[in-house]
């Protein structure tokens, strides 16, 4: 089996890092799994609305992809008749945030919503520009494009974000008048943004046990952490803190995924997880964790990595 990946040969200029395990530079986050009533209904939103398409579908399961790009980014899983997410939220899924390629795309997409008359929410939080949907089961998704990292701010080792008015007119214009259609090749799942009970209990599971940076911690309400320097792969806020935790019969985030680039990296997530005293569920070559609040994680290999790293001559 390949030794663990190694984490960055130089610090960063930002960012609090863990002071035992870290996850390698090259973590990436894969497929979010939701729970929704009606699976046809939901097709047809993130197919119409959102620009994803349907890669495999089973009894009450499909898999969603960008255009031109296989990789599966969002499953539905259907339950009928299963609760909306009430309004004062739950603890677990805030929003699943899709990222996309380049700021054209965002441009397209935003006049795209226009166009159909949905009115999302929208905000420049400095290191990116994101638009807010809510889907028909009143579970959150963002949609945004990151700034260049050259421009990304930082004060005494914390990265400067925000929740400004986003320039609507230079968004679309980006577009440069060209159709939406459907999200392009490159597509990824950015981060996801929870609700927790504290922030104290968030930062002892994902910086301390699962090895994430601490890159924004006096956002208010909310502490952001993420993998080789990124602005965020997870967000957490107490926001919702008095709110339950989501229930089976709702519909509500069932597991996201976070790749690493080799099966020792999985390994070693696991080995920090038992130091912890964090249960790990063992699901073939991948572990399933839980945070305190019931949000489910998976850590896999990610098949990519390995394949390159197969390919290269050093190995």
């Amino acid at each position: 089996m390949p030794s663990p990946s190694t984490s960055p040969t130089s610090p960063q200029p930002y960012g609090m890092a863990s002071a035992g395990y870290r996850l390698p530079d090259a973590t990436r986050l894969g497929a979010v799994h939701l729970q929704v009533a009606d699976l046809g209904r939901s097709v047809a939103y993130y197919s119409d609305v959102i620009g994803l398409r349907v890669v495999h579908a089973v009894s009450g399961v499909a898999e969603l992809a960008a255009y031109d790009d296989d990789r599966r980014l969002v499953v539905l899983h259907e339950r009928r008749g299963a609760a909306p997410v009430p309004p004062q939220g739950r603890l677990g899924l805030f929003h699943v945030a899709i990222l996309l390629p380049d700021r054209p795309s965002l441009g397209r997409f935003l006049a795209h919503l226009a166009e159909i008359g949905e009115a999302p929410g929208m905000s420049d939080h400095y290191v990116s520009e994101a638009i807010y949907l809510t889907d028909p089961d009143g579970l959150g998704l963002e949609i945004y494009v990151d700034r260049p990292r050259v421009q990304w701010a930082h004060q005494q080792r914390q990265l400067s974000m925000a929740t400004v008015a986003l320039d609507v007119r230079a968004v679309i214009a980006a577009g440069d008048g060209a159709a939406w259609h459907g999200a392009p090749a490159g597509t990824t799942i950015g981060h996801v943004h929870l609700h927790v009970g504290d922030l104290a209990g968030a930062s002892s599971f994902y910086h301390e046990m699962l090895g994430m940076d601490r890159m924004v911690w006096e956002y208010p309400g909310a502490l952001f952490l993420a993998a080789g320097g990124y602005h965020h792969h997870v967000g957490t806020n107490t926001w919702a803190r008095h709110a339950e935790s989501a229930r089976a019969d709702e519909a509500h985030l069932m597991e996201w995924t976070i790749e690493v680039p080799v099966l020792a990296d999985v390994e070693a997530v696991a080995a920090s997880a038992v130091a912890h005293h964090v249960s790990v569920v063992r699901d073939g070559a991948a572990i399933v964790l839980r945070d305190p609040w019931g949000t489910t994680v998976r850590i896999r290999a990610d098949s990519d990595h390995a394949s390159a790293r197969a390919a290269s001559p050093a190995h």
